[in-house]
C-alpha cells in the first residue's frame, strides 16, 4: 500500500490541472477496486467500470472527470457514455459524513460508518424514481461506492465508483473492505483536485441562445453540455438578471427535446392562489372566473422543457403539487374530476435564493428540495464575468440597432466600454441592457440623422447610469464596490501601478463631504471620531485626511482635490 500511495503523491505532484489529477487519483482507485474483487469471493463475476470527480463546492457542480478502467485520459463524464449524477448518492454522503455503498437494484444505501443502518430508497429523494434506477442500470452499473471529497473547508464534492456484479444483487459488495484505502486515496487527492486549475477549454461557438461566453462560462459550459443531455433536473442559482432564462433555454436547444416546446414560468409574476392553475391549468367551473378550459405551463411544455424561475416563491401547497409531478410524473388540472395526466416534461428550475436555507427556516419542503438539486449549476454574477461586459454591450447595441435600423451600424466608444466595466451591476444583464437601451437613445437623439456610424460615447453611457440612481442613492456595498471598481480599472487603464495607498484618500473624501454639509465638528461626532475634538487633536487629524485626498487627486492627474480650501484653513490653523 505504501508503494500505490507514493505513486499516487508523485502523479498529484506533477499535474498541473484538474483533468491529470483526477486521471491519477482515479487509475489508483480504479485499480484497488479490481483488487478487492480479485480477491472476493466475486471474483470471475464482478467488473470493476468507471470512476468519476464530482467536484460541487457549495452545492453547485464546478467541474466533472470520468475515467473508464483501461482508459489513460479522462472524459468529461459525458462523451462516449450517459453520465448520470444521483441526488441520492450526494445527500447520503452529505448527511452521513462519510463514504456509502448503493445496491441499485434494490435500492439501498449503507454507510461504511460503524453500526450505521442500511437505508431504504424511500428516504432518499432522487434515487427512489425508476428513472434514475433505469439510468445507472443502463450503464450496468449494479453497485456505487460514493466516497466524499473533503477540505477543511468541508464537502468539496465526491468521488463515484461503478461496478457490475448481478451475483451480489442484495448482498455485500467489495466496497466497504476497499472503503478505507479508497478513502484514503480520495483524502490525499482532495487538496489538489479542489486548488488545480481546470484544462484550458477550446473557445466556445456563441450562438442566438448565448452570444457571449467570457472565461468563467467557458469552464461551466462542458459541464451544462453534459447536464443538457439529460432529463434530470437542473437548478440553476444565481443573482437576478444573470441569465438564467437565457442559459435554460441554451440547454434546452442542447438537448434531444430540442425543437419541442420550451416553456418558461417565473413566480413573481403569479400570485400564490394562481400557482396551482398556472402549473396544472384547469377545467371549467374550477373557480371563479374560470370560465372555460385552459391548459397550464406542464401540459404546455409535454414533450419540451419547463423553465420555473424563482421557484422559492412557490407557496407549500403548490410545492407539494410540484413535488408529485416530480415522482410520479404525472398531475391533475384543477377541476378534473378523476384520473391524472402524464407528464413528458424536462425540468430546469431557477432560484437566486439559498434553497438550503429556506428549508431550514420552513419556507421550503426539504423532500422537494432534494428533488429539484439533481444537477446544480451556479451562474456567477455579471460583476465575476468582467470580461463579457464589453461584449455584451457591444451585442445589445447592435441587436437594437438591427431592430431600429437595419441600414448602418452603432458601436461603442473605447471609453464607454472602459466605464461600463469599472461600474457595479448588481442588476447584471437585466441592467446592462437598460442601461444601453437609455445610453443608444441618448446618442441616437445627438445624432440627429447625420451620417455615419452611430457611436455611444463615454458622455451617453455616463448619462444613462445617472439615470440609474435611486432616491437616496445606491446601497453603501454596493458603492463601496464601485469606488473601488474604479480604482482598479484606473490602474489597468494607464498600465502603471497606482499606489494602493493612495485609497486611503477615501477617509478624507468622507470626511470632506462630511464636513461640507453638516460643519466640521459635527462631522468628526457624526463619523465616531467625538473624542478627538474634545482633545483638540481634530485639527491634526483632518489635515492629515485631506492632504491624503490631495495626493490622491493628483496621482490621478487633477489640478487639485475638492476639498483644497479646507486643506489651506487647516494648514493656516
Amino acid at each position: 500500500m505504501r508503494d500505490e500511495l507514493a505513486q499516487l503523491m508523485a502523479a498529484l505532484r506533477d499535474s498541473r490541472d484538474f483533468e491529470s489529477a483526477a486521471a491519477a487519483t482515479l487509475r489508483r482507485m480504479l485499480a484497488a477496486a479490481e483488487a478487492a474483487v480479485a480477491s472476493s469471493r466475486y471474483a470471475g463475476r464482478a467488473r470493476v467500470l468507471r470512476g468519476i470527480v464530482h467536484l460541487r463546492p457549495g452545492e453547485a457542480y464546478r467541474r466533472l472527470a470520468a475515467l473508464d478502467v483501461g482508459a489513460r485520459e479522462t472524459t468529461d463524464a459525458g462523451v462516449g457514455t450517459p453520465f448520470f449524477t444521483s441526488a441520492t448518492a450526494w445527500r447520503a454522503v452529505v448527511e452521513h459524513r462519510c463514504a456509502v455503498s448503493i445496491d441499485v437494484n434494490i435500492g439501498t444505501v449503507q454507510p461504511h460508518a460503524p453500526d450505521a443502518p442500511v437505508t431504504g430508497d424511500p428516504g432518499l429523494a432522487g434515487f427512489h424514481s425508476n428513472e434514475s434506477k433505469q439510468r445507472f442500470l443502463g450503464r450496468h452499473a449494479t453497485h456505487v461506492c460514493v466516497l466524499p471529497l473533503r477540505t477543511p473547508a468541508g464537502m468539496e464534492g465526491m468521488i463515484s465508483l461503478e461496478a457490475e456484479c448481478l451475483a451480489a444483487m442484495g448482498q455485500e459488495f467489495v466496497w466497504r473492505d476497499a472503503g478505507d484505502l479508497l478513502q484514503l486515496f480520495t483524502d490525499i487527492a482532495a487538496p489538489y483536485l479542489t486548488a488545480l486549475p481546470q484544462r484550458p477549454v477550446a473557445t466556445p461557438e456563441v450562438d442566438e441562445f448565448l452570444p457571449v461566453v467570457g472565461r468563467s462560462m467557458a469552464e461551466l459550459l462542458p459541464i451544462l453540455r453534459v447536464f443538457a443531455l439529460q432529463d434530470e433536473t437542473i437548478l440553476v442559482s444565481g443573482a437576478t438578471g444573470a441569465g438564467k432564462s437565457r442559459l435554460a433555454r441554451w440547454c434546452h436547444e442542447r438537448s434531444n427535446r430540442r425543437g419541442k416546446p420550451f416553456e418558461t414560468l417565473d413566480l413573481v409574476t403569479v400570485p400564490e392562489d394562481l400557482q396551482m392553475a398556472e402549473l396544472f391549468g384547469w377545467k371549467k367551473g374550477a373557480f371563479t372566473g374560470a370560465t372555460r378550459d385552459a391548459p397550464g405551463v406542464v401540459a404546455r411544455s409535454d414533450g419540451g422543457t419547463l423553465f420555473i424561475d424563482e421557484i422559492d416563491k412557490l407557496s407549500l401547497k403548490a410545492q407539494a403539487g410540484l413535488l408529485h409531478l416530480l415522482e410520479s410524473r404525472s398531475y391533475r388540472p384543477l377541476g378534473e374530476g378523476t384520473g391524472e395526466k402524464l407528464a413528458d416534461v424536462r425540468f430546469i428550475i431557477g432560484t437566486n435564493a439559498d434553497l438550503h436555507a429556506q428549508v431550514r427556516a420552513g419556507r421550503f419542503r426539504e423532500d422537494l428540495y432534494y428533488r429539484v438539486n439533481v444537477l446544480p449549476v451556479r451562474m456567477p454574477p455579471l460583476q465575476d464575468r468582467n470580461d463579457e461586459i464589453p461584449l455584451w454591450a457591444r451585442y445589445m447595441v447592435n441587436r437594437r440597432h438591427r431592430e431600429r435600423q437595419p441600414e448602418g451600424s452603432a458601436r461603442l466608444a473605447p471609453e464607454a466600454e472602459h466605464l461600463l466595466v469599472t461600474s457595479s451591476w448588481p442588476g447584471n444583464l437585466r441592467q446592462l441592457d437598460n442601461i444601453v437601451r437609455r445610453a443608444y437613445t441618448l446618442a441616437m437623439v445627438e445624432h440627429a440623422g447625420a451620417g455615419g456610424d452611430l457611436v455611444l460615447l463615454e458622455k451617453h453611457v455616463a448619462r444613462a447610469l445617472d439615470y440609474e440612481q435611486a432616491p437616496g442613492g445606491r446601497p453603501l456595498p454596493e458603492a463601496l464596490r464601485a469606488a473601488a471598481q474604479a480604482f482598479v480599472g484606473e490602474a489597468r487603464r494607464r498600465g502603471a501601478p497606482l499606489d494602493l495607498d493612495l485609497a486611503d484618500g477615501f477617509r478624507g473624501l468622507v470626511l470632506g463631504l462630511a464636513i461640507r454639509q453638516v460643519g466640521r465638528d459635527e462631522a468628526f461626532r457624526l463619523l465616531g471620531r467625538e473624542s478627538l475634538v474634545k482633545n483638540r487633536n481634530h485639527h491634526k487629524a483632518l489635515k492629515r485626511e485631506l492632504e491624503k485626498v490631495d495626493g490622491l487627486y493628483k496621482a490621478l492627474g487633477e489640478d487639485g482635490s475638492p476639498f483644497s480650501d479646507l486643506l489651506e484653513g487647516e494648514e493656516a490653523t
